[in-house]
């Protein structure tokens, strides 16, 4: 039945696409076998050497459960050379978790990230794993009584104090309460900073922090998979760095239901994102296709698009900003192949890049990364050669630029700064301010010091050939 309304849908979709993905160069990279990974549904994060970091939720050692294996952490190449750097282990042979989230790229160049599951108290970890692939536990999930600190880790963010801050989808007040948000240090120092409660939201599913410096979320709600029609249908919340949470908003079914993936900033202080269901009810979409939405951070929400299935539905994952000024995203199906597309919105208006069809790759649960290069690259859970997922990359034309390890920071303090061809950098400015101190550790890496008299704004760094720009203005802390 689904192949025949996929069939039906894709006479009409398919020259819309063709036509909207003309000056598109798409890419399927990497083809997982099982073996180096299977089914990953984070976005991938750049790192100092230029290289590519992500994670699957199975594959690997085969003596995991579900026997395709516990998961790995992978490093590629911008050109798709895949290396294993870890592989998650069964509880009884390690505590490490298993059903790893995304990484974050720390200020020490090793990289941190959450596994859902598994861990010394099966309540999952947050861990840290170097380049090379030096893996250390740091926290297990369910350490308290009655899981009190949190139970299935979903988020983690890097925040301007040197600090990573998540969320759990479980725990709290009891073993499966509605959630908490948390607190670590580099170190492993951990601290609990709100526990839900329901009345505040359930089961929070991402955090972000905005350049006020407060922390933005979400809760995906207690009625789930889009079945809320008004009850709950998730909320979006701003908290403080010391832990004082506001709801914003409590989506209402017809502006969406179910948000997921993370929020997004935009240059002009709002935020955005997407919800799994709710907006225009379909055949195709019982429970609704879902929505792109923005919310400023007093909570006044306007719906952007409301998904149909020609440019795909149910997103799990949240928007990216890229240098185009354009928001970009990812659909888990529909779209003219009818296994989900990536799509491009600017100014209201929603112009579907790519569709998959099973072959190219199905149901990208990941959100995009635009790399220093300009170019896009994402995942999907499913299919591609041997029906594992497959790693893709999506060439639109953007050119290269720079982009800040955290895009905020004091007068006098270094600005960690990751990029391509830097060897040879002439200047660094901040706001148009010169950098007086600048050192080039890397053709992909460098620092700077944040120069007196700088103000928020771009950074630009000049090469032997030419100037980029950052991606995100560099936020000044007084």
């Amino acid at each position: 039945m689904r192949r025949c309304q996929i069939a039906l849908q894709a006479i009409f979709f398919a020259l819309v696409l063709s036509v909207a993905a003309s000056a598109q160069t798409f890419t399927t990279l990497v083809n997982f076998n099982s073996d180096d990974g299977a089914y990953p549904t984070a976005a991938l994060v750049q790192g100092r050497d230029g290289n590519l970091y992500g994670t699957t939720r199975a594959g690997g050692i085969t003596s995991c459960l579900p026997p395709q294996g516990c998961g790995t952490i992978f490093k590629m190449t911008p050109a798709g050379t895949l290396t294993t750097i870890h592989e998650f282990c069964p509880p009884a042979s390690c505590a490490d978790g298993d059903v790893a989230g995304s990484l974050v790229l720390g200020t020490d160049g090793n990289f941190y990230g959450i596994a859902s599951g598994g861990g010394a108290n099966s309540g999952g970890t947050i861990f840290k794993i170097t380049p090379r692939g030096t893996f250390t536990t740091l926290y297990g999930f369910c350490a308290q009584a009655d899981c009190a600190d949190g139970l299935e880790p979903r988020s983690l963010t890097l925040a301007t104090d040197g600090n990573f801050y998540g969320v759990t989808y479980l725990g709290g007040i009891s073993t499966y309460g509605p959630g908490t948000i948390f607190k670590i240090t580099p170190r492993g120092q951990f601290t609990t900073l709100h526990t839900f409660d329901g009345t505040d939201g359930y089961y929070p599913t991402s955090l972000i922090q905005g350049s006020d410096g407060n922390f933005y979320g979400t809760t995906y709600g207690y009625d789930v998979e889009g079945s809320c029609f008004s009850t709950d249908c998730g909320t979006l919340f701003k908290m403080t760095p010391s832990g004082t949470l506001t709801t914003l908003h409590i989506f209402t079914y017809t502006d969406g239901s179910n948000p997921y993936g993370a929020l997004v900033e935009s240059a002009r202080g709002n935020f955005s994102g997407t919800t799994q269901y709710g907006g225009t009810v379909l055949f195709v979409c019982r429970f609704g296709c879902g929505t792109i939405f923005k919310v400023t951070s007093a909570g006044a929400l306007t719906t952007l698009h409301y998904f149909t299935w020609g440019d795909g539905t149910t997103p799990f994952a949240g928007l990216i900003w890229a240098t185009d000024a354009n928001y970009y995203g990812t659909n888990s199906s529909g779209g003219s192949g009818g296994e989900g597309t990536v799509y491009e919105i600017g100014s209201g208006r929603l112009i579907p890049q790519y569709s998959f069809n099973g072959e190219n790759g199905e149901a990208p649960y990941a959100g995009l990364l635009q790399a220093t290069s300009g170019i896009f690259y994402g995942s999907t859970f499913g299919d591609g050669v041997e029906s594992y997922g497959t790693v893709f990359s999506e060439d639109d034309g953007l050119g290269p630029f720079v982009a800040l390890v955290i895009p905020s920071g004091n007068v006098g303090k270094e600005a960690q700064i990751l990029g391509q061809g830097l060897t040879g950098t002439t200047s660094v400015t901040f706001n148009g301010v010169e950098a007086k101190s600048f050192t080039v550790i890397s053709d992909t890496y460098m620092t700077a010091v944040v120069p007196s008299g700088a103000t928020t704004g771009p950074v630009v760094v000049t090469t032997p050939s030419g100037t980029l720009t950052s991606n995100r203005n560099f936020q000044l802390l007084q």
